[in-house]
């Protein structure tokens, strides 16, 4: 079910705005209570003697007002009870203590102490079962694993019959709520690309309540003079009228990439950017955000364990947004072409 929370904490960008608009509190250390932790085996004692040490002021922790449990800030709280403090000052959060659940994993992900691999995946199981409508990617986002993972997390609990309730649509990331069988979904799509066969693939994934890539592949299809709707993977169903119709396969398996160095030696060589101060431009941009091949190798053991879930949000939101810049260049160049 949609509800509130939900579109807080639906994109991870929207985190830290969340977290700033919580009113803050001074309470007495000895009114808060250490219960229901994402992380399996307490609170780290070196992390929080390092803490205590420590002469700067500390972020607030975060408590759930109806509870006063201690959502995020264990190990501050206890450097507080190392330095004898009576008190502590805390952000109070409103809300379900499912919901406080699912901010605690989000805000041991953003900062601080990670959670290990393990209490992310136990985590991401316990938020399957409490929120079952929330897709793989809103769940990835709130626990630091990828989507994939999530989805394989969810097939192994539904086989074992505790997934949560059974679920027709999704929410997304975007706060969409999205069919699990798109059928309808992609014939929205059909109708209003026949009605606006300008639109771009925004508008028409907007308006037909499916992802661009998605509404580039019902457009892709149209234009071939093919069904809208992909061959039967597992099931089907019917569209109005009787005829059968086919859920949507897996996408097909990535075509091998191009190398990057030969296509960004070949823009460098392109005489309409060589030679324009705009060209150039566009060049110093790309190569300054271009990442070969394993590139990033080297890297990983340099970035502190502490930094890690951080950097990796980094990648991920640079990646969506590279994703989408080359999807309105796509746009861009079929529409020229038309």
């Amino acid at each position: 079910m949609v509800n509130d929370f939900a579109d807080r904490m639906k994109a991870e960008q929207n985190y830290s705005e969340l977290i700033d608009k919580l009113p803050i509190e001074q309470l007495p250390v000895e009114s808060l209570q250490m219960l229901d932790s994402p992380r399996l085996h307490g609170e780290n004692p070196e992390h929080t003697r390092m803490l205590a040490s420590i002469d700067a002021p500390l972020p607030p922790i975060i408590v759930h007002r109806a509870t006063m449990r201690v959502i995020d800030g264990a190990h501050r709280l206890g450097a507080a009870r190392i330095r004898g403090d009576e008190v502590i000052e805390a952000r109070m959060f409103e809300g379900s203590e499912r919901e406080a659940f699912v901010l605690g994993v989000k805000a041991n992900i953003a900062h601080g102490l990670p959670l290990s691999v393990a209490e992310r995946t136990t985590a991401a199981e316990r938020i399957i079962t409490s929120h079952p409508s929330w897709s793989d990617r809103t769940i990835a986002a709130s626990t630091g694993l990828s989507a994939r993972t999530i989805g394989n997390i969810r097939r192994r609990l539904e086989s074992q019959g505790g997934a949560g309730e059974q679920v027709t649509a999704r929410i997304g990331r975007d706060g969409r709520v999205r069919p699990l069988n798109n059928v309808e979904g992609r014939l929205k799509a059909v109708s209003y690309i026949k009605s606006q066969p300008d639109a771009s693939l925004r508008e028409i994934a907007k308006n037909a309540g499916v992802s661009p890539s998605t509404a580039r592949d019902v457009r892709n299809r149209l234009q071939r003079g093919e069904d809208p709707l992909p061959p039967a993977r597992c099931a089907t169903n019917r569209r109005p009228g009787g005829a059968h119709l086919t859920l949507e396969p897996k996408d097909p398996p990535p075509a091998p990439r191009p190398n990057l160095v030969s296509m960004l030696q070949g823009l460098k060589q392109d005489p309409s950017l060589r030679f324009t101060d705009s060209g150039r431009e566009l060049l110093r941009w790309m190569f300054a955000r271009a990442i070969q091949n394993n590139e990033w190798d080297g890297l990983v053991e340099k970035v502190p364990p502490h930094c890690a879930y951080v950097i990796a949000n980094v990648a991920r939101q640079c990646a969506q947004e590279w994703q989408e810049f080359a999807e309105t260049l796509e746009q861009q160049g079929a529409d020229r072409s038309a």
